[in-house]
């Protein structure tokens, strides 16, 4: 179980870190980390965030991490049953 959670984490920080790396880029520059995980202040930094489309580039790297983190349930699934 302890082996099943630990790829679930790390291929999930993996698919995140891809993600980010695929999808976080506009403007030819990345995103900073904190404009992703921290929501807007007030109305002014919410239509802004919704013309550089930050919430499609949220959404595209969480279904990365989601990704990830499913391939690891899968992979220690598989490997847990050959032992």
């Amino acid at each position: 179980m302890k082996r099943i959670l630990s790829l679930i984490i790390v291929l999930g920080l993996a698919g995140l870190a891809a993600g980010y790396a695929l999808f976080g880029k506009t403007g030819g520059q990345y995103v900073g980390i904190d404009k992703l995980l921290f929501p807007p202040q007030n109305i002014l930094q919410s239509l802004g965030d919704k013309i550089a489309g930050l919430e499609k580039i949220r959404q595209s790297i969480l279904i990365c991490g989601a990704v990830g983190a499913g391939l690891g349930l899968v992979l220690g699934l598989s490997t847990g049953r050959r032992r």
